[in-house]
């Protein structure tokens, strides 16, 4: 196992430095590894012709189609020339156009009655789909009819692809790699599956799965291949959670108890309601693992509004009882104040620990944010290090050296994904011994990517919503087609806030000085045609607008992240006292702002925002007795993806069933993917989605093989493949969920 893998060599060897600088440039594949792992995107076969009407706008996509007919047309006065060419497949139609001196070359080989392959991004003119400038291979051109046979039973990978690199080039590049693995025979692959598992699974092995994946005979082959390579990417990537999980069990922790007749008990002899069942059983699990003397490491997710704030809560007091301090950490200024808020009104005298009118068994509850003034912050640092504060709620200032505690030993992070690793462990290692960490998030996660992103953390859900809490209707309004309906719009919140209610209006940026303000204004005119063409709506532009507009006479206010951190809360102060009626905000509000009393809200450019945070927006209304309303408004075309988007969040409130499609919208590559890690995502083959039997299987198997050895000393195969798979960044990555 010293020599290098074959799968590690450098692109260029094989392929040459001019097509493996487009491969890492435009594709990210850089070795041999990665460009056998560039799975085809789906298989066209002869007699199959693409759906051309299901075709999505301003992706890049291949098809396979036939030439209607094809025409050269002027215009300009008769100064320029197009070649405009129809393809066909029965179920819709496709333009080509070409542009130039070239359009004769392409009418000589686009004939009607001709197949090829056609590569292009898909754009719409006067309501046809079209490529413009398409790449394009025509099938069997060499020998007409004949040749078209010869592709009759051939399946035809198709695979994601780019403008530099079309996937029949990225076919031929992998035909070289193929042949040059089969002269050497496979020799230097290392198979990461233990031979036991895969034998017992009935799984072939990874040369074959290479060339059933891309030069499939069948479609059985195809399915064959798969059913493996989804293995190595479940299973290696559970052996690496596995053996998270693994350490951490080895780590001391001070085991946690709740004492009776302690400040739990007190807190929970107050409350005005009974907890539901879903808060007690989540509880429980809590408790049994802060009684144990390794360190507890569990996500609680729950919808917005199920109580995880109570949850948390009171597994703090739990520790502070057993003689440890808690400390709750918060993605923004504005939520760490309102935790604050709410946690010290909920314990009443009980947070007023060591004060006048303070309860007994009382304990401190304080703030700490990198905007307190000096006299407020050396106070709760040294309420910290003696003990007196046995409950902090502070920002990433928490995390600063100064900081120092009497003995931490309950984490508690709200809004995991906002926190990187660095920061999680350097507030873990204020402890004497490693705390207790609960990670809490209100964007709910389907169970296989709770397993796959989230999978070194046992898994607590809170589905319940607590009693009183009222349903939300949300309606999509198409501000560009009917202008009409935004004024309705705007008229329905002046009713709710005439009704003693209140509302929000949620835009995606703040305005003024935050893009250049020469070239602003010029762009949004430009873009009157195109929405997604000019800057996003703005909350001090819009808040203008409302003011002098639609919502004349209403006390509008705003909130941002650019205001000082006193101001923000003083807006939020007043809001939640029912003095501002309309509150235009960015997603500052996204988590954690409680006001019951709001009951609209209205999210401009709400194409602008992915569905789990359009889900996160609206749970802020409809926290009380009366019925929330959510109004997106949107000036997209109605075909476009972004108006399916937000449909599917009118359509439901299941966060569950939301969470799922938004995963499929971005595609399952993106779970370990760039768009978080800034890596390459090793789930290429696996959909997390649909592969949930794989995900569980592969975490029991991975399970037994730590257990059994967790340094792989016996698996040298796998531990490469896990040196690939989870190189330094990823790993981090994984360590922050």
């Amino acid at each position: 196992m010293d020599s290098v893998p074959a799968l590690d060599e450098p692109l260029k060897k094989t392929l040459g430095g001019t097509t493996a600088k487009v491969m890492a440039e435009h594709l990210d594949l850089h070795t041999v590894g990665d460009l056998l792992h560039h799975y085809p995107r789906r298989y066209a076969e002869r007699g199959e012709l693409t759906q051309l009407a299901d075709l999505p706008l301003d992706e890049h996509a291949t098809v396979v189609a036939q030439v209607a007919d094809a025409r050269v047309l002027r215009f300009n006065n008769g100064k320029g020339q197009r070649l405009e060419v129809t393809l066909t497949d029965g179920s819709g139609r496709l333009q080509l156009v070409f542009f130039g001196k070239s359009i004769y070359h392409h009418q000589k080989e686009l004939l009607p009655g001709r197949r090829g392959m056609f590569s292009g991004k898909v754009g719409m003119f006067r309501n046809i789909r079209q490529l413009s400038h398409p790449a394009y291979e025509m099938l069997g051109k060499d020998s007409g009819a004949d040749a078209v046979e010869a592709w009759a039973n051939q399946l035809i990978p198709l695979y994601p692809a780019c403008a530099q690199m079309e996937s029949w080039k990225i076919a031929k590049t992998i035909d070289l790699v193929l042949a040059s693995m089969e002269a050497t025979g496979w020799q230097e692959i290392a198979d990461p599956l233990p031979p036991a598992l895969r034998e017992g699974r009935g799984l072939t092995d990874l040369p074959d799965a290479f060339r059933k994946v891309h030069r499939p005979r069948t479609k059985a082959d195809i399915a064959e291949a798969r059913d493996r390579l989804k293995w190595d990417e479940a299973f290696v990537l559970q052996v690496a959670l596995a053996r998270r999980r693994f350490a951490d069990t080895q780590l001391p922790a001070i085991a946690r108890r709740p004492v009776p007749g302690g400040l739990l008990d007190a807190f929970d002899a107050k409350l005005p309601f009974t907890l539901t069942d879903g808060q007690q059983k989540v509880s429980k699990e809590i408790f049994d693992d802060l009684a144990t003397e390794h360190p507890m490491h569990r996500l609680l997710q729950g919808e917005v509004g199920s109580g995880k704030t109570m949850v948390a809560l009171r597994a703090m007091l739990a520790v502070v009882d057993a003689g440890g301090q808690a400390a709750m950490l918060a993605p923004t200024e504005v939520l760490a104040q309102q935790h604050h808020r709410s946690i010290t009104e909920m314990m009443g005298e009980l947070a007023e620990g060591g004060m006048l009118g303070g309860a007994e068994q009382g304990t401190k509850v304080v703030l700490l944010t990198g905007s307190m003034g000096m006299p407020a912050r050396r106070q709760a640092l040294l309420d910290l290090v003696t003990g007196e504060a046995g409950i902090v709620i502070g920002t990433h200032a928490l995390i600063e050296d100064k900081v120092q505690f009497h003995d931490l030993g309950l984490v508690v992070v709200d809004e995991q994904h906002r926190f990187g690793v660095e920061q999680r462990d350097a507030l873990r290692s204020k402890g004497k011994q490693p705390p207790h960490l609960l990670v809490m998030t209100a964007t709910p996660i389907p169970r296989t990517v709770a397993m796959t992103v989230f999978g070194d953390l046992e898994t607590s859900v809170l589905d319940q919503l607590p009693a009183g809490r009222s349903p939300i209707a949300t309606h999509v309004v198409p501000a560009k087609d009917k202008p009409h309906f935004l004024a309705r719009a705007w008229e329905r919140v002046r009713e709710e806030v005439e009704n003693g209610h209140q509302a929000y209006v949620v835009c995606p940026r703040i305005g003024d000085d935050e893009d250049d303000p020469k070239g602003g204004r010029k762009k949004a005119a430009a873009a009157d045609e195109d929405p997604e063409k000019r800057p996003p709506l703005a909350v001090l532009e819009i808040a203008e607008q409302i003011a002098a507009g639609p919502l004349k006479g209403l006390r509008v206010e705003v909130l941002h992240g650019r205001m000082q951190p006193d101001d923000k809360d003083d807006v939020m102060r007043r809001f939640s006292a029912g003095e501002v009626d309309v509150l235009v905000a960015t997603t500052v509000i996204e988590v954690g702002v409680n006001v019951p009393n709001a009951t609209a809200m209205v999210i401009m450019d709400a194409d602008r925002f992915g569905v789990s945070q359009l889900h996160q927006l609206r749970g802020r209304v409809g926290r009380g007795s009366a019925p929330g309303l959510c109004l997106l408004v949107s000036e997209m075309h109605e075909a476009s993806p972004a108006r399916a988007r937000l449909s599917a969040v009118a359509a439901t409130l299941d966060g569950f069933e939301l969470s799922r499609i938004d995963l499929e919208q971005r595609r399952e590559g993106d779970v370990l993917g760039q768009a978080q890690s800034g890596v390459r995502s090793s789930l290429r083959m696996l959909a997390v989605i649909d592969d949930e039997e794989v995900i569980v299987a592969a975490r029991e198997e991975a399970v037994a093989v730590v257990n059994d050895d967790p340094e792989l000393r016996r698996l040298p195969e796998l531990r490469t493949a896990l040196d690939a798979l989870l190189d330094k960044e990823r790993e981090q990555y994984l360590d922050k969920g």
